[in-house]
């Protein structure tokens, strides 16, 4: 029973049963079947006699603990219902035909990606395969910065300067790893490839990255002093950073292609910038919103008052309080606010702190007992005790 026909039937249907059927329904599903279309049962029967073959044959799998689980483990990597190119028949020139493509050439001349199938799964059939010997392209590492910006520069965006460290080609070897005058060698464990396959509990060979060359391809007997062989050494640069208006405190900005370079000609990795905004003295933020905390005294509270409040390095707005507003109302300044990426800007948010002052001359506490003779002595805690 080969490989092929394993990937190609699905036993579970044939037998009727479910892939998590248990022993006892395998068994007792295959004895129907055995039953109705035994040669004995239909003698001359074909049609019968071949559904019985079929049956068996599906029966001495998934009865089989062992077995079972191969079966699954390789229909579960190829998907089931994998059908095998020109299956099914011999046309002239096609899959299995005299003439036609072998397994060895489909699995060679396929490739996916950057990778050759054949490097995955050569040998998958008992064959062998050709390796290619060059070495694939590696994208360059991610790398990590954070800068510190105003609490004003993140509301309106600003751009900065920044230094990185990250990884580059050894400018003493140019990438290679070997010392100068030297030059580094074929791996001769991968044959250049960078892959070394390994088997699974399904007989599959699968590729990983060879553990001599660790995925170069290359090994290099005398290696550079500078690099100690990785060809890769630490390179400083300095950027200038855009940093968006609206930035938050702590937020990660990605800029893409500013990482580290790639290996043989593969893409750059992207740059990190984490985000830390310095506090203002006297705004804050709430979303695209800004807040500012006002002070008022007790009778513009009480009476009503229009004051003057700053605005982030604009002019300064006037805002009417009404006459009798609590402590802690907030107001709305439209457009005060942070500016959005469509460009439109927040509000700000203006909330009153009404002063109690600390001491009093004698006037003014004989003016207010007085005020509070007027307003009578009702008690506004009356209703907690109810």
């Amino acid at each position: 029973m080969s490989t092929k026909d394993w990937l190609e039937k699905d036993y579970y249907k044939i037998l009727g049963v479910s892939k998590d059927a248990k022993p006892e329904e395998i068994k007792k599903a295959f004895r129907k079947i055995a039953r109705e279309n035994h040669p004995d049962a239909k003698p001359g029967d074909k049609k019968a006699e071949a559904k019985f073959k079929e049956a068996s044959e599906a029966n001495s799998v998934l009865s089989d603990p062992k077995k079972r689980k191969e079966y699954d483990e390789q229909r579960s990597l190829f998907g089931s219902g994998f059908r095998f190119p020109g299956a099914g028949g011999t046309r002239p020139g096609g899959f299995g035909a005299p003439g036609g493509p072998s397994m060895e050439d489909l699995f060679r001349n396929a490739t996916s990606g950057n990778q050759d199938i054949s490097d995955l799964f050569g040998g998958l059939f008992g064959g062998t395969t050709s390796r290619r010997t060059t070495r694939n392209p590696r994208r360059g590492t991610d790398i990590e910065g954070e800068v510190s910006i105003d609490f004003t520069q993140a509301v309106e965006g600003t751009t900065v300067a920044m230094q990185t460290v990250s990884d580059a080609p050894c400018s003493s070897c140019r990438g290679t790893g070997a010392k100068a005058g030297t030059v580094p060698k074929v791996c001769t464990t991968c044959q250049g490839s960078g892959m070394k396959e390994s088997q699974t509990s399904g007989g599959f060979a699968i590729a990983e990255p060879c553990p001599d060359c660790r995925g170069r391809g290359l090994v290099v007997d005398d290696p550079c002093p500078d690099c100690s062989g990785s060809g890769r050494a630490r390179s400083t640069n300095t950027m200038q950073v855009r940093v968006p208006a609206g930035v938050t405190d702590g937020q990660r900005i990605r800029i893409k292609g500013k990482g580290g370079a790639g290996e043989n000609g593969g893409p750059p990795g992207d740059l990190y910038v984490l985000v830390n905004v310095r506090p203002h003295p006297v705004f804050g933020r709430k979303g695209d919103n800004l807040t500012l905390v006002v002070p008022v005294t007790f009778p513009e509270a009480a009476l009503g008052a229009d004051i003057e409040v700053p605005t982030l390095n604009g002019p300064r707005v006037r805002l009417r309080i009404p006459a009798g507003t609590p402590n802690g109302r907030t107001f709305r300044v439209r457009g005060k606010g942070v500016r959005k990426a469509n460009g439109d800007h927040g509000d700000l948010l203006v909330t009153v702190d009404v002063q109690v002052p600390s001491s009093l001359s004698a006037e003014a506490e004989a003016a207010l007992r007085h005020y509070a003779d007027v307003v009578g002595s009702g008690n506004p805690r009356a209703g907690l005790f109810e």
